[in-house]
């Protein structure tokens, strides 16, 4: 899982003070998850970043869970 939290630093346009953002994306994805709910749209609920984040995921194995607001869980 640290693994994959690196790789999303190093790869994508997460800044390294998102660490501990890159660490929770990559704990719901190496668990399978299939949605992560945040309020953090700087560097989690990012559609700018989402892709790059799928792309690495894909290359470890995984697929990224969907990260989004709750608000736009519920369709607003």
């Amino acid at each position: 899982m640290l693994d994959l939290a690196e790789q999303f630093l190093e790869r994508s346009n997460l800044p390294a003070k998102a660490d501990i953002d890159a660490v929770h994306i990559a704990a719901a994805t190496v668990h399978g998850m299939d949605y992560l709910l945040t309020w953090n749209c700087k560097h989690i609920a990012n559609a700018q970043i989402q892709g790059k984040l799928a792309e690495i995921s894909l290359d470890f194995g995984y697929e990224l869970p969907i990260l989004c607001t709750p608000y736009e869980l519920l369709g607003g």
